[in-house]
This record gives structure tokens, sequence and C-alpha cells, in this order.
């Protein structure tokens, strides 16, 4: 699993990748630091992204599947060679995104995982 983390990041990615690795200790958690833009219709931006996301690839080969609710999953995944997985994009079954706890994280505490809503409940409330 990646955890994308830039300089701007409301919540260090460091701390993101714990708390994954924590609630899913079966899993591989690698954190990729970098200080890309994301442009959708920059070619030459999506190639130094994929180049980014195999230079972090712990395993042989590249990734099998590529799971988001966010409108790129399609075209990241072909990119990758990978099949797209799109979970609840219109946020039916969990109606809750990072956006919307960033912008008033006290509405929202109840989706939180514990260590997550521990740290919100201390950094930002």
């Amino acid at each position: 699993m990646f955890v994308n983390s830039g300089p701007v990041d409301a919540v260090p990615g460091r701390l993101r990748a714990a708390w994954l690795g924590e609630l899913h200790p079966d899993v591989t958690v690698v954190e990729v630091v970098h200080e890309l833009p994301t442009d959708f219709g920059d070619e030459e931006l999506w190639q130094r992204w994929i180049d980014l996301f195999r230079a972090h690839w712990p395993f042989d080969g590249g990734p099998d599947v590529v799971c988001s609710s966010d409108p790129y999953v399609a075209e990241l995944a072909q990119r990758l060679g990978a099949a797209p997985i799109v979970i609840d994009a219109e946020r039916a079954t969990i109606p809750v995104s990072a956006t919307m706890i960033r912008e008033d994280p006290a509405a929202h505490l109840d989706r939180l995982a514990p260590p997550v809503r521990a740290w919100v409940e201390a950094e930002w409330l």
C-alpha cells in the first residue's frame, strides 16, 4: 500500500503510513515522499508519477490492482498494467472523504479509526 507524502500534507505521510501499518499489520505500507504536482492532462508528469511508483514498488513486477474512490483510478491502473478497483466513488456506503474530514474534522470523528481519531482530537480540535 502506498502513502503519498509531500511537504504540504495536512497530516504527515510518516504518520498516515504508521496508522495504516498498525491497522493492517499484514499489509506492506510504503511511504512515497515526493514533491510532484498533480495535473492529469500533463503526459510528462504522468510518466514521472509512474516512474516514482515503480521505483518504490517493494515486490517483483508491479501491482495487480489499484484501488481508489477517485476518478483517476482507471488511468493510473492502466498505466501500471493493473486492474482498477473503484471503491464507493459516489460515497454512498461511506459518505465521507479526506477532504471532508480536513474541512470539518469534528463532524466526522465517528468515521475515524481510533489512532487517527486520537491524533485529530489532539492536533485539530
